[in-house]
Order: structure tokens, then C-alpha cells, then sequence
């Protein structure tokens, strides 16, 4: 971005002061540690005061800041007093997403809407100037952040929205006021606050409530909790799925360690996405259904899916020691998602064993401890090899694979046990195994992810 802070300042309902007119805003952080010079430090009250940080701000370059009322003693760089931070933050992001005018394709999920967000954006920018969201920057603060950081020829924007609780995707979706809106599909993620999947999809449906009244909602066809909520829906609706009565539907699914193939109508040929599991083809067939709603040719759709970027810690391959391949998804974790990475992990062909390093799923409530157990009906010890249970409610599964007579080995470390599961976990892999490391990011999995790296 680039504006006047007079600007910024109007923007805001703020008196333009003398002077604001030569103060020049490059960009826009809350971050005092990784701002760039020109920047407009925003603080942010959470768990550490961001006002405490304001001469880090201006030691790295900052020119300007907005300044809460209810914080005393005005910094020395030019300042917009505001009465909430975080706020101020949105409706600048809001008055900016005005002014460049983009279209808005707005993603949500239980699982995988980073990797939709990323295939959707890939196949876009064969045409338009794109802007998405970075990594996971789908909150509150990471929503405004991804509009703030648009260039002024910014055609489309894809903005990744999570949630944890009712209420907050009505918010972002109202601000972005999305073209487009995709929901994935509807998981157990955060059940522990929703208490049953009904409820979790009426707030992934909040994703409606800024939607333009010609804009278009794109969903998962083959979960009835959607179909029954989009009956009542103004606006367009387009289904992806496996069932032949969605609008885009996939078959003849064939996945190995590096990617997956399978065939959609209206495709003459077999698309490819360099992804392991048969689970990413929905993710796929997502943003397909956008790059045909905005007409991107079936060609230009097929090689950015082929060669579209996976944000890191996605079910990613990584390289660790000796040759020992790592199939990383640390970030999140539920149910759904693990047991569909456990199968298709289980089905990679290797010279050595398949290991599974599975952490505590979080945020699932009082049906926590059997819905770990339930992980065992994806492991089998002819597949699964060894498995390294990490955290409280992987005892659960442990004892669940013992009852059932699971034959490989089963490794079980309480939370503050992760050093000696590292340690562990480093004598025994070689280089002809191949690991699999899946957990709720507070887990921290990508501690050992890192050590096996080393």
C-alpha cells in the first residue's frame, strides 16, 4: 500500500493535523520486530501490550502510529488517537479494500481451507493480479492485515477466514464483503465450544452474511448440514463433491506420495495436484469451481494446480537425516483430518516403516477421549509399522490399539515429555522409513519436526 497519513487519518474520522500531508505510509504492521521503514505501527492490546513496544517501532523504521485514548503519554512520531486499536485497524482495512476495489473470494473450513486458499489463488493469478492471505493470517487481525498488504493493481484478493466461536466469521465476512465464498466442509474443529457439528455449520454459514447479493457460495455438495442451510440462500450456489448430483464432481481418484490424480467433467484430460490423499482432491475441486465461475481456461486451471505452492507445514514432504522423508501437518489436527492423512500416509510406499507421530487433538470437548481412540480405525499394524503417541488423550488411542491387538510398536509421552520423544524418535528412524508427524498446533510438533531435520 502506499497513502498520505493525512489519508489514513480521514479514513478514520481523525483530524488531519499539520504535517500529515508529508508523511508518506508504505505499509501497515503490528509487529514492531518485523515492520519495514514507512511503515504505520498499529499496537494491539492482547497478552503484551503493543504500546509497550513503540521505540522498537521507531528503531526499525516506523513514521507513524495509531495511539489507543486510554494509553497516556503521546510517542514522538506523528500519531491517529483512537478509542480501540484493533478497530481502528479493521475500518482502515475496510476503507483501503473500498479504495483498491478488488474482487473479494472469501475461504472457510473446518479442514482445508489454507490449501484451497493457496490452489485457489494459483489458478486466479493465471489472470488477475492476486493478493491472499499469508500463511494463516485468517483472524481478526490477520484478515485486515491481508487487505492492508494489497498492491494498488490488485484484481482479486483470496482471504482464508478462521473461527473458533459464533460470531466471528459474521465479522470478517462483513467486512470483506466477498464475490465469492467457499466453505470446504464441516469437521469436528472446535466442537468443545460448539458442542455438535449442526452448530458448527451455522457458523461457517456466517461466511453468507456479508456475501453480495449477486455473489455466489461455493460448498462441500456431499455434506447434507450444508445442503439443508443453502435451501433458504439468495444468492447463487455451486456444489463440489464425489456425488454426481454436485455441480463438480471428481472420479477415478488415484494418489502416491507426491501427488494425486483424478479426472472431473468438463476436463478432457487427468488433472494432477502435487499432494498426497484422496481428501485434497475436494480442496481442489473448490477452487476449480472458482476459476470456472471467474472463466479461467481448463488448461490454465490444470497447470496451476499442478504447480501451485503449498504453504508450509500442509501435509508437506520434508527431508530430515540420512534421506528419511517427513510428512509434515503440524499446524492442525482433528479427527477427520488425521484419519484421512493416516490412510493415505498408510498407503506410501517405502523400503523402510511407515511411523505415525500423532499429538492431542484440541479443542474437542467431553468426546475428546473417544474420538482419539477412534484414530485406530486407520491404523493397522501391516501399514503402520510404529506409532508415537504424544499428549493426555493419545493415551486413549494406546490403550484402544492394545485392546484391539494392534501388532507394531506403540510409544505413549505425556506433554512435558517431548525432549525424551525427540530423543527417542532420533534413535530409532533411518533413512529408509518414512515419518509422519500430525497434531494440534499448541502441541508443538514442530519441535520435532525440526530435530529430525537437524
Amino acid at each position: 500500500m502506499r497513502m498520505q497519513l493525512s489519508e489514513v487519518a480521514q479514513a478514520l474520522d481523525f483530524p488531519v493535523a499539520e504535517g500529515f500531508d508529508q508523511v508518506e505510509i508504505t505499509s501497515v504492521s503490528f509487529d514492531s520486530r518485523s515492520l519495514e521503514p514507512g511503515a504505520l505501527f498499529i499496537p494491539l492490546v492482547g497478552e503484551n501490550d503493543g504500546h509497550s513496544y513503540i521505540q522498537s517501532a521507531i528503531d526499525h523504521g516506523a513514521v507513524a502510529t495509531l495511539w489507543q485514548a486510554d494509553h497516556a503519554d503521546l510517542p514522538t512520531l506523528p500519531a491517529i488517537v483512537v478509542e480501540d486499536s484493533l478497530q481502528a485497524l479493521q475500518k482502515l482495512a475496510k476503507y483501503y479494500l473500498m479504495k483498491i476495489n478488488p474482487k473479494v473470494v472469501a475461504v472457510t473450513g473446518s479442514n482445508g481451507k489454507t490449501t484451497t486458499k493457496d490452489m485457489t489463488a494459483a489458478i486466479l493469478a493465471t489472470t488477475f493480479n492476486v493478493q491472499k492471505t499469508f500463511a494463516n493470517f485468517n483472524n481478526e487481525i490477520g484478515v485486515p492485515m491481508t487487505l492492508l498488504a494489497m498492491e494498488p493493481n490488485t484484481e482479486v484478493v483470496v482471504v482464508e477466514m478462521g473461527m473458533d466461536h459464533p460470531g466471528e466469521l459474521d465479522a470478517l465476512s462483513k467486512l470483506v464483503e466477498p464475490d465469492v465464498a467457499v466453505i470446504t466442509m464441516i469437521g469436528e474443529a472446535h466442537i468443545e465450544f460448539f458442542k455438535e457439528r449442526g452448530k458448527i455449520a451455522d457458523a461457517k454459514m456466517e461466511i453468507t452474511h456479508g456475501l453480495k447479493e449477486d455473489g455466489v457460495l461455493i460448498y462441500n455438495g456431499d455434506e447434507p448440514l450444508l445442503r439443508e442451510r443453502t435451501q433458504d440462500l439468495i444468492q447463487e450456489t455451486r456444489t463440489f463433491g464425489l456425488a454426481e448430483n454436485d455441480n463438480l464432481y471428481a472420479q477415478d481418484i488415484v494418489s502416491d506420495a507426491q501427488t494425486t490424480n483424478f479426472r472431473v467433467a468438463n476436463f478432457d484430460q487427468v488433472l494432477t495436484i502435487p499432494m498426497l490423499g484422496a481428501y485434497n482432491v475436494n480442496n481442489a475441486l473448490a477452487a476449480i469451481s472458482v476459476g470456472l465461475l471467474y472463466q479461467i481456461e481448463s488448461s490454465q486451471i490444470m497447470a496451476a494446480l499442478k504447480n501451485f505452492q503449498v504453504t508450509e507445514n500442509r501435509t508437506q514432504w520434508v527431508s530430515g537425516q540420512d534421506g528419511l522423508r517427513i510428512l509434515s501437518d503440524v499446524y492442525n489436527s482433528n479427527p477427520t483430518a488425521a484419519k484421512e492423512v493416516l490412510a493415505a500416509f498408510s498407503q506410501v510406499p517405502t523400503d523402510g516403516r511407515r511411523i505415525a507421530v500423532l499429538g492431542d487433538m484440541l479443542e474437542l470437548g467431553d468426546d475428546a477421549p473417544e474420538m482419539h481412540a477412534s484414530l485406530a480405525e486407520k491404523i493397522v499394524g501391516d501399514k503402520l509399522a510404529v506409532v508415537y503417541l504424544y499428549g493426555s488423550l493419545m493415551a486413549n488411542l494406546a490403550q484402544k490399539l492394545r485392546d484391539q491387538g494392534y501388532t507394531g510398536q506403540i510409544h505413549h509421552y505425556p506433554k512435558e515429555e517431548q525432549t525424551k520423544l525427540i530423543a527417542d524418535l532420533q534413535q530409532d528412524v533411518t533413512g529408509k522409513d518414512i515419518v509422519m508427524l500430525k497434531a494440534s498446533h499448541g502441541m508443538h510438533l514442530e519441535n520435532v519436526l525440526t530435530a529430525l531435520k537437524a
